[in-house]
């Protein structure tokens, strides 16, 4: 998904700064935008690393010298009901999940303020907001990512900061691809629990995210949209 929106942003028209652990990652969704006639750099950095975030921030304000959007789409699945979860894999969803968003938006929001404004989108899941068995610590951790969200809008949205978050269902994901080859399960099992007939692909979540930050959702504030099929969490 973060290719996904990184790519619209691209082509609508944003120096897009492509932000993950993973420098390889960063660099295919760079070469992708570029090739494709749009502007956008790699930051490579540890999200879960508070003075990383605050160093990566800084490097891209003084480069543009404003941050106008802010796109928190980080997440990793450690999947298991409690008695089956370690607590490595219970801290490392909520380092991932939800510290890189905390870590992200407080060295954002100084900068956003001074400069009058910006727009914050979250990732949070429809599995946050109706839980799912068996996935105890993403549940939990995603549940928390909606109420961060329309907490720091609440708190922000006076200082010009609109704060707005998504909630997807099943989307074609290399994460989701994985799990399918884990469980044996195909994507037409996957779509048949879809009223809509399908699961969702990057580019409709990327639609969603750019005009959550666009000026056409000028009084969107402290909302977190499902985006699902009207598929339901069984």
């Amino acid at each position: 998904m973060g290719t996904g929106i990184s790519a619209r942003f691209a082509a609508e028209g944003a120096q897009v700064v492509v932000a993950d652990v993973n420098e390889a990652g960063a660099n295919d969704t760079v070469a992708q935008i570029t090739g494709n006639g749009g502007q956008a750099i790699p930051s490579v950095f540890d999200l879960t690393d508070a003075e990383a975030c605050q160093a990566a921030v800084g490097e891209v304000g003084s480069r543009f010298g404003r941050i106008d959007v802010l796109v928190n789409n980080a997440g990793i699945n450690r999947r298991g009901p409690l008695l089956e979860l370690s607590e490595d894999d219970w801290r490392a969803t909520f380092a991932v999940n939800l510290d890189s968003m905390f870590h992200m938006c407080r060295a954002v929001l100084l900068m956003m303020i001074d400069q009058g404004g910006g727009a914050i989108v979250n990732t949070a899941s429809q599995w946050g907001l109706h839980p799912a068995p068996g996935h105890i610590a993403y549940n939990t951790s995603k549940a928390a990512v909606a109420m961060f969200t329309q907490c720091l809008a609440r708190d922000y949205a006076s200082s010009g900061v609109r704060v707005n978050g998504i909630a997807p269902g099943e989307v074609r994901t290399p994460m989701l691809e994985s799990n399918l080859a884990r469980t044996g399960r195909s994507l037409d099992d996957l779509n048949a629990l879809v009223p809509f007939g399908r699961i969702g692909e990057p580019e409709e979540i990327a639609a969603l995210v750019a005009f959550l930050a666009s000026d056409e959702a000028a009084y969107l504030c402290g909302t977190v949209v499902e985006i699902t099929g009207a598929q339901a969490v069984s």
